[in-house]
């Protein structure tokens, strides 16, 4: 049995394509009346429209009925993860834990398997990232994620999770698959502000190979590899991003570029990473216009034009 915590669009998806391959999966519902709902109708019509559940695929309200999975995804934000583990922890521990959230935490700096160490020690902590869109991976079209994790449970969860269209890629390299999956979010709110204020798509791609650059200096930085980030958690998942309007993160830029509002109830991972990634750059002095910027445009301290003007005039120098 494979346990899924969450039960948004990422976790409810993840949970139909492992079930469709006949896999026993029980998937969390934090809201009992969600649950209820689901349970009943077999279907998530709120978050994935139209996509059926499959017989395998069981949703539940009680977290206990995950004990004895194979591995449990935690398909939660990243700043509900930290206070999930806190509430929760002493039950999964020593059970695989795979993060399926993109971000770093804005209380303690931190990404998601660091906060499942902590919280867990005696679990195996991965994360699960890479460029997808919920409702693709529900629909069953063809999908290629990296899976990291440092520890020995790696290659087994790998198989486990992989299904005929979901294809998962392994690495060691956690830090640089967790910052590529955060840092891609950020440079995506950018996206969608050059796009917003009627720039550009010239304008947009230069600031994709510009803000590709800067997450490469900062994870570098960080003890991450330069090939991992060249891959399907860094480049590819930068793409999708920031080209597509079904990131949720592109549309927030967008609506910041374009001085409209932004329903606040959906949850956009880059805001609070984009603050994170500011702090950390400015306290370990690693130059990072673009992150400055939407961190500086998020907390209202700086005006679009100034924030555009600012990019523009930056120095001339060899690329």
């Amino acid at each position: 049995m494979i346990g899924v915590a969450g039960a948004g669009a990422f976790g409810t998806a993840l949970a139909v394509a492992l079930a469709r391959e006949g896999r026993m999966v029980r998937l969390w519902a934090r809201d009992a009346t969600q649950a209820r709902d689901m349970a009943a109708t077999r279907a998530n019509e709120s978050r994935l429209p139209g996509v059926a559940f499959p017989d395998e695929l069981h949703v539940t309200a009680d977290l206990a009925a995950l004990a004895g999975a194979e591995a449990i995804l935690l398909a939660l934000p990243t700043q509900a993860l930290g206070r999930f583990l806190s509430e929760h922890g002493t039950g999964l521990n020593g059970t695989a834990l795979v993060a399926c959230c993109k971000g770093v935490d804005l209380a303690t700096l931190r990404g998601p398997t660091a906060l499942i160490a902590d919280a867990c020690p005696s679990s195996a902590a991965a994360i699960l990232t890479g460029p997808s869109f919920a409702a693709d991976i529900a629909r069953g079209l063809p999908t290629a994620l990296t899976l990291a994790c440092a520890g020995a449970e790696l290659e087994r969860l790998q198989y486990l999770l992989s299904t005929a269209t979901l294809r998962l890629y392994r690495t060691t390299d956690v830090s640089g698959a967790e910052l590529g999956g955060a840092l891609k979010n950020v440079i995506a709110i950018a996206s969608g502000v050059v796009i917003g204020a009627g720039l550009g798509d010239s304008a947009r791609a230069a600031l994709i190979t510009r803000g590709f650059a800067e997450m490469q200096r900062f994870a570098i930085r960080s003890g991450a590899r330069s090939e991992t980030l060249s891959g399907l958690s860094g480049l590819g998942d930068l793409v999708l991003t920031c080209t597509s309007t079904q990131s949720r993160n592109l549309r927030y830029g967008l609506a910041l570029g374009s001085g409209q509002g932004f329903d606040a109830r959906t949850t956009v991972e880059g805001v609070a990473t984009a603050q994170a990634v500011h702090r950390m750059a400015e306290a370990d002095h690693i130059d990072m216009p673009i992150a400055t910027m939407v961190a500086r445009l998020i907390a209202k301290d700086l005006p679009l034009d100034q924030a555009i003007r600012s990019l523009m005039s930056r120095p001339l120098k060899e690329e």
